[in-house]
């Protein structure tokens, strides 16, 4: 087989192993959702708004130091070093980089748990706050389990290994809908101990997690005991590639906790319905529990996204990291251009098909015991803010992994630092809009997301030259005209299912809107979804 097959053989492989790792993901989106069910259902208060805002903390330090900044920076310089020294020297740099993760992130947790008592008792505040200190307390473990995990995941994925990282998070489903669903109703109407006992079944669910994938790397021929000593050559590179990134990434985390925030401050509650701003008494804008509308909003836009784009992202960028370690650029670009339009073509189909089924969607999944049908409908206003960037969202991530391929982990962060303030502008303005209200967070996000991917699609281009325009804006003009054909005739079904429940809505308008847009785009020929509906061939590779 001469260089050109074997280089047309591996894409081939890797872009086979997204239908997979797509699959899985699914799997684990649907028991997500049905783990999200039975949260919502508790209802949206500020007791269910305190236990969305503590899991937000060790979810930011699994995207700072697990997914963020030390996979951008480890699967490079592993991938380089398994190219040019060897897998066993790579497998010793993985050692190193667990040794030194796990010290660093227990001091971290060490030290926010003794913050946590201290805060506790000496500014102990109304019991909503202490409600949020006590369950942050319990999941803090959680940020040791899931760092850990991200960094093996990473490791495995770098050597064609997808199938358990996609899986893992199904174990982390699987025991809060335990933990949810039969667990919890034991305390039937203690709502703080019902929160608790699904706080515990997080930290529970990543020791489960981290067991896997370490069982896992030790069949695969990597080191499972941490070594901090010697330092591996390849740990320089990955801390200078990390600490910009730290930086970057902990002021964009810090954002992200704020916009959290300012929901919890500008929401009413029965006993604050109103606050002192510039010395006057004003009205809250939010109502009470906006938390949990965003929460349900944010898991109906982020379910298509992580079926395929997120997959998608995974398996190309050990890809795009070897081509960038060869110097490859052709096949980087021809890469490239092929993951975007996937990209895209999903990101328009699932954001316009969603925009357009917000509200029944929403009511039927989520609008049962004490999650209401005004509660479903603040979601699904929300949701359609969020969709307008679905197609950014999709692209993004594809995008800012060609950077890190490139080992230029300051470009997409300065990028999204630089959108930091205008985004938290935003969401402070926009929330004393009476029409938009909660709708702030959906419309600044999609707003930044836009800006964020169209200059990162310009400043990469300048970096590897041109990836493919003329396909993409095919590509582009294909999805659209399949968009469109796919949007009459929901809007159709629509008026002509009017008064029927919404389950009946659902089942019959997303089979009809998804074959209409897979109709017209088979007409137009459209290339990427043959490849979503091709079935890849049978190889011997262990995911």
């Amino acid at each position: 087989m001469d260089a050109a097959s074997r280089q047309h053989a591996e894409r081939e492989g890797f872009f086979n192993k997204v239908k997979v790792v797509a699959g899985l993901t699914l799997l684990s989106r649907v028991l997500g959702m049905m783990r999200d069910i039975a949260i919502t259902s508790l209802g949206a208060s500020r007791t269910t708004s305190a236990f969305v805002l503590a899991f937000k903390i060790p979810n930011l330090f699994r995207r700072l130091f697990g997914e963020g900044a030390l996979s951008a920076a480890f699967v490079p310089v592993f991938s380089e070093t398994a190219e040019k020294s060897g897998f066993e020297r790579a497998a010793r740099l993985f050692a190193n980089a667990l040794g030194l993760l796990a010290v660093t992130i227990s001091s971290i947790v060490v030290a926010l748990w003794l913050g946590l008592l201290i805060w506790g008792a000496v500014f102990p505040g109304q019991w909503d706050r202490q409600l949020v200190l006590r369950l942050l307390g319990v999941m803090l473990p959680f940020t040791i389990t899931t760092c850990l995990l991200a960094l093996g995941s990473a490791a495995l994925n770098c050597r064609g290994r997808f199938a358990y990282p996609a899986f893992a998070p199904i174990l982390l489903n699987i025991f809060l809908i335990v933990a949810a669903w039969l667990v919890a109703p034991m305390w039937r109407d203690r709502l703080e101990s019902q929160l608790t006992v699904i706080a515990a079944a997080v930290t529970l669910a990543g020791a489960a997690q981290l067991l896997g994938v370490l069982w896992l790397l030790k069949r695969t021929g990597f080191s499972i005991r941490p070594r901090l000593r010697p330092l591996e050559e390849g740990i320089r590179p990955i801390l200078k590639l990390m600490l910009p990134m730290i930086i970057g990434l902990g002021f964009l985390q810090i954002s992200e906790l704020l916009n959290d925030l300012i929901a919890w401050v500008f929401s009413a509650t029965a006993h604050a319905p109103t606050m002192y701003l510039f010395g006057r008494e004003v009205q809250r804008p939010l109502s009470e529990g906006v938390l949990m509308r965003v929460y349900a909003a944010q898991r109906l836009y982020q379910f298509p996204m992580g079926v395929l784009a997120i997959s998608l992202g995974v398996v190309v960028f050990p890809l795009f990291s070897r081509y960038a370690a060869r110097g490859d650029l052709p096949n980087l670009r021809e890469s490239l251009n092929r993951a975007v339009r996937l990209a895209v073509l999903e990101g328009l189909a699932a954001g316009a098909g969603l925009f357009l089924l917000a509200e029944p969607i929403t009511r039927f999944i989520f609008s049962r015991r004490r999650f209401t049908a005004a509660d479903a409908a603040s979601s699904a206003f929300i949701l359609r803010m969020y969709v307008l960037g679905l197609w950014a969202y999709c692209t993004y991530q594809i995008f800012v992994r060609a950077f890190f391929s490139l080992k230029d982990t300051r470009t997409p962060l300065i990028i999204s630092c630089c959108l930091v303030v205008p985004n938290l502008a935003m969401v402070a303005g926009l929330i004393w809009v009476p029409w938009l209200g909660a709708g702030a967070f959906g419309a600044a996000t999609a707003v930044t997301f836009s800006l964020n991917a169209v200059i990162l699609a310009v400043l990469l281009r300048r970096r590897i030259g041109p990836f493919g325009g003329r396909k993409l804006a095919f590509s582009l003009a294909r999805s659209l005209l399949a968009c469109a054909a796919m949007a009459a005739t929901v809007r159709l079904l629509l008026a002509s299912l009017a008064g029927r429940a919404d389950w009946i809505v659902v089942i019959v308008c997303v089979p009809a809107g998804a074959a209409v847009f897979v109709l017209v785009a088979w007409l137009l020929r459209s290339p990427e979804l043959g490849e979503l509906l091709r079935r890849p061939p049978k190889e011997n590779s262990d995911l």
